[in-house]
C-alpha cells in the first residue's frame, strides 16, 4: 500500500495491539479503522525490518519510518535491486486482463532478487502519481473513444464572394494510447457530427467498445446524469458499428479529460500553427490539419517516452474491432401522422402508406436515396426519395379497393360499361366526357349515373338518359331530376335536328371505340 507520512501513530498502534495485546489482525483492523490488508502490510514490513515491540518503543518516528519504508534505489548498483521500467509497466497495464501482480511475476522471473509484490506495487503507484491527470486514467486497450469539438474555429474565405465562414474543429482521442484524430466541418449539426464519426473510425481502421461524447444536442437529445437520451440517428450509428454510447456526465469535465487534453493539444500544435494562414475551402483546411496531425501523433510523450502513434500500434490497434463491411449511411428520423389521403409528408413531398394506418403516428426514416415508414419498428412502406415538393408518390397496394378500381377505369371502359344499360346511357356517358377538357373530369358524373341505375333500375335510367339527350340536359343532375320527378315515363317528342357541335375541346362521337364488355365498377 502507498506510504502515508501522517500514519506513523496508526502504525505504532497497530504494532502495539498486535505484539503487546495479542489481538487478531481483524480486531486490530476494526480498532484502528484501517483495512485488514493494511494491517498485514504494516506487520510484514516490521517483520522484514527485524523489529519487535521493544525496539519500536525505542525508535523515533523518523527512524521507524526509515526502517518500515526504506527509500527506493535511484539506479542499480552492486548489491542493489533492479528498478522496473515503469513506463513499460504503465503501457502493459492498458492491455486487457493485464494486472500489476502479473507484471510483478514477470519482473521477478527476470530479477529473482528484485522487489516483493507489495513494494513493486507501491513504487508503481508513486511513479504513477507523477503522471499528468489525463494520463493517469486507466482505460483498457480499444475500450474508449472520446469525441468533442474544439472551442476555437477557423475562418474560411469564399474565393468568389469574399464571404467568411467559421469552420468547426472535431477532435477524437483513444483512451489507452491518446492517439488523436481531428478534422474541420462546417457545423456541429447532425450530418457533420455523424460524418465525423464515420471518418474517425476509418482513420483508426477499427471500432472501439465505447464512444464518450459531450452532451452535444446532435448526439444527446436529453442530457441526464443517469439516463441520457441518445439521438435516434446517433443510436443507429452506434448499432451499425456495434459500439456503446456512454456520454460524459453534465458538468463533469473529468469524465472526458482525454478529449479535453486532446482538444488542448490540437489547439496548441495544429490551430495555433495555422493562425496566420488563409484558407479558401474546407478541403484545403483539412489537408493542412492532416499534415500537422501526423506530427502531433509522432511527437514523443514526455513521461512515457513513446509517441501516440507507437502506443496506438502497440496497444489500441490490436484491440480494436473490425469495421463493418459498409460505412454507416446517414439517416434522418421524423415523427409523422398519416393524413386522410393515406400519405405522409417529408420535405414537401407526400409518400403513401397502407390506408389502414390513417390518423396514426409513425416513424419516418429518410436516407439520401430512400424513405421508409415504420410502425413500432416494423417497416410498412418504402419509397425512392423524391425531391419534388407538392407532388405525391403512391403505391397502388396502399389504396383502398374502391380507389384502386377507380384508377383502372378509362373512358372506353366506362362507355362499354354504360352500354350494358342501353345505347342512350352509353351515348350520354360519351357526351359527358367529350364535353370536358379532359375525359377524367367526367368520371364522377358517369359513375353517378350508374349509381342511379342501382336505385331506379336499368330501364328507367335508359329512358331518363334518352330524355336528357333529347332536351340537352347532358349532366348527372339533369338525369337525377328526371328520375326523381318521374319524367322518364312521359312520352318523348321527336327532337329537331341540330348541327354537330364544333369546338377544339370536343373530339367527336368516333373518338372512343367499344372493344369488349366490362364489369361494372364499384360505386
Amino acid at each position: 500500500m502507498p506510504r502515508v507520512r501522517t500514519s506513523m501513530r496508526q502504525i505504532r498502534e497497530v504494532l502495539r495491539l498486535k505484539w503487546e495485546l495479542g489481538l487478531s489482525h481483524r480486531q486490530v483492523s476494526r480498532s484502528v479503522r484501517i483495512s485488514h490488508g493494511t494491517v498485514c502490510d504494516y506487520l510484514e514490513r516490521a517483520r522484514r525490518g527485524g523489529l519487535s515491540w521493544e525496539k519500536v518503543k525505542a525508535l523515533g518516528d523518523a527512524e521507524l519510518e526509515e526502517r518500515l519504508f526504506p527509500p527506493p534505489p535511484s539506479r542499480k548498483g552492486a548489491g542493489e535491486r533492479a528498478l522496473p521500467d515503469w513506463a513499460k509497466v504503465h503501457r502493459e497495464l492498458t492491455k486487457k486482463a493485464v494486472t500489476l501482480s502479473l507484471l510483478w511475476q514477470e519482473y521477478r522471473e527476470c530479477h529473482p532478487d528484485g522487489y516483493g509484490r507489495s513494494r513493486f506495487c507501491e513504487l508503481y503507484r508513486i511513479w504513477e502519481g507523477r503522471l499528468d491527470v489525463c494520463l493517469r486514467q486507466d482505460y483498457k486497450a480499444g475500450e474508449r473513444l472520446f469525441v468533442d469539438y474544439a472551442g476555437q474555429t477557423v475562418e474560411i474565405v469564399d474565393p468568389t464572394s469574399g464571404e467568411v465562414r467559421e469552420a468547426e474543429i472535431f477532435v477524437a482521442v483513444l483512451g489507452a494510447s491518446n492517439y488523436t484524430y481531428a478534422e474541420a466541418t462546417w457545423s456541429q449539426d447532425l450530418e457533420d457530427w455523424i460524418g465525423s464519426h464515420v471518418r474517425t473510425f476509418e482513420a483508426i481502421d477499427g471500432v472501439s467498445e465505447m464512444v464518450t461524447p459531450d452532451n452535444l444536442k446532435s448526439g444527446i437529445t436529453s442530457p441526464c446524469r443517469y439516463e441520457p437520451d441518445v439521438n435516434r440517428t446517433y443510436a443507429e450509428l452506434a448499432d451499425h458499428y456495434g459500439v456503446a454510447v456512454v456520454p460524459a456526465r453534465v458538468k463533469k469535465p473529468r469524465d472526458k479529460a482525454k478529449v479535453e487534453n486532446g482538444v488542448l493539444q490540437a489547439e496548441r500544435w495544429i490551430l495555433a500553427r495555422l493562425r496566420n494562414q488563409r484558407f479558401f475551402s474546407l478541403r484545403e483546411l483539412n489537408a493542412s490539419i492532416a499534415k500537422l496531425l501526423v506530427e502531433l501523433n509522432e511527437r514523443p510523450l514526455k513521461v512515457l517516452g513513446v509517441s501516440r502513434r507507437e502506443l496506438f500500434e502497440q496497444v489500441d490497434r490490436p484491440a480494436l474491432r473490425a469495421l463493418p463491411e459498409h460505412p454507416y449511411e446517414l439517416s434522418e428520423w421524423k415523427k409523422v401522422r398519416v393524413a386522410p389521403d393515406y400519405h405522409v409528408e417529408f420535405e414537401g413531398h407526400y409518400y403513401s402508406v397502407p390506408y389502414q394506418l390513417i390518423k396514426k403516428q409513425l416513424d419516418l426514416r429518410a436516407t439520401a436515396r430512400t424513405v421508409e415508414v415504420l410502425e413500432r419498428g416494423k417497416r410498412v412502406a418504402a419509397h425512392r426519395r423524391n425531391p419534388s415538393r407538392g407532388r405525391h408518390t403512391t403505391i397502388t397496394e396502399h389504396m383502398p379497393k374502391a380507389h384502386q378500381a377507380y384508377l383502372e377505369w378509362t373512358p372506353p371502359r366506362l362507355i362499354r360499361w354504360a352500354g350494358k344499360t342501353g345505347p342512350s346511357t352509353a351515348e350520354l356517358v360519351e357526351t359527358i366526357m367529350l364535353s370536358r377538357s379532359h375525359p377524367q373530369q367526367g368520371f364522377r358524373a358517369c359513375l353517378g349515373l350508374m349509381r342511379l341505375g342501382e336505385t331506379y333500375g336499368a330501364e328507367r335510367l335508359e329512358a331518363a338518359c334518352r330524355r336528357a339527350l333529347a332536351i340537352g340536359g347532358l349532366s348527372y343532375k339533369s338525369v337525377k331530376s328526371i328520375l326523381k320527378s318521374g319524367l322518364d315515363s312521359e312520352p318523348l317528342l321527336e327532337p329537331a335536328e341540330t348541327a354537330p357541335i364544333e369546338h377544339d375541346n370536343v373530339r367527336g362521337a368516333g373518338y372512343y371505340r367499344a372493344e369488349s364488355s366490362e364489369e361494372m365498377p364499384p360505386c
